[in-house]
């Protein structure tokens, strides 16, 4: 039993939205991600999708897009990222799929980790930075916080903390945040995140040993494509 890790899979099966524009790392990307994850990933794995999952706009739209991940092997621990403007009520969402976990303001607990998480936001010292980015970041700290406290309450003490979010936990500039500070409060261990896309943007992704932490960029062309083994559990 494994956990594995894949963000940005930026599906349009039901919508006009090619991601091929985008370069070509983004050709058939669906096909290879398929392809890729049959090869690996087995009905009892769990896997990590950190957001930017579906491009439809309504849930009708990105049902057929959902129902493709369900359909692949493993247990999918899916998180909300900022294209995911599909993602409604959360316990309407838990009630859709057999296979599929939509987590805010908690955890998904396997057996030997916690998973927790929220989309998070861009962060102070990025170029750019509003004061309505301030009111998201804050709001994204307390979902943040929420997931973790909920997942030390009521999950077992002895398993492993893993974070996730859509956004990189810090700026630019890979300076501290409030999100590194909550993992570091909280004794995680491992945090995955997305978003970021092309060779450039890349290096502004902390990766890497951090106090204690480690931090991995899994956005789906970073990856080419191939979901990212995070834990061997047994």
């Amino acid at each position: 039993m494994s956990i594995f890790v894949i963000a940005d899979l930026h599906l349009s099966l039901s919508v006009d939205k090619p991601m091929d524009i985008y370069g070509g790392q983004w050709v058939n990307h669906a096909e290879r991600i398929k392809k890729n994850w049959m090869k690996l990933i087995k009905e009892e794995d769990t896997v990590i999708i950190p957001g930017d999952i579906s491009w439809g706009l309504r849930l009708a739209e990105a049902m057929e897009d959902l129902k493709w991940i369900d359909d692949l092997p493993g247990k999918k621990v899916l998180f909300k990222g900022n294209h995911d403007l599909w993602w409604n009520s959360i316990g309407k969402l838990n009630k859709l799929f057999e296979h599929l976990t939509f987590i805010q303001n908690t955890y998904y607990e396997t057996e030997n980790h916690r998973i927790c998480g929220s989309r998070g936001w861009t962060c102070p010292g990025e170029s750019g930075f509003t004061q309505q980015d301030q009111k998201i970041y804050q709001r994204e700290l307390g979902r943040l916080r929420l997931s973790l406290e909920n997942a030390v309450k009521n999950g077992e003490s002895s398993k492993e903390l893993i974070a996730v979010l859509h956004f990189p936990p810090t700026n630019e500039k890979l300076e501290s945040s409030g999100f590194t500070d909550i993992f570091e409060e909280f004794g995680v261990k491992k945090v995955v995140y997305g978003h970021l896309h092309g060779r450039e943007a890349y290096k502004n992704g902390l990766q890497g040993m951090k106090n204690g932490i480690e931090y991995y960029l899994t956005s789906c062309d970073k990856l080419e494509c191939v979901p990212l083994q995070l834990e061997k559990e047994s």
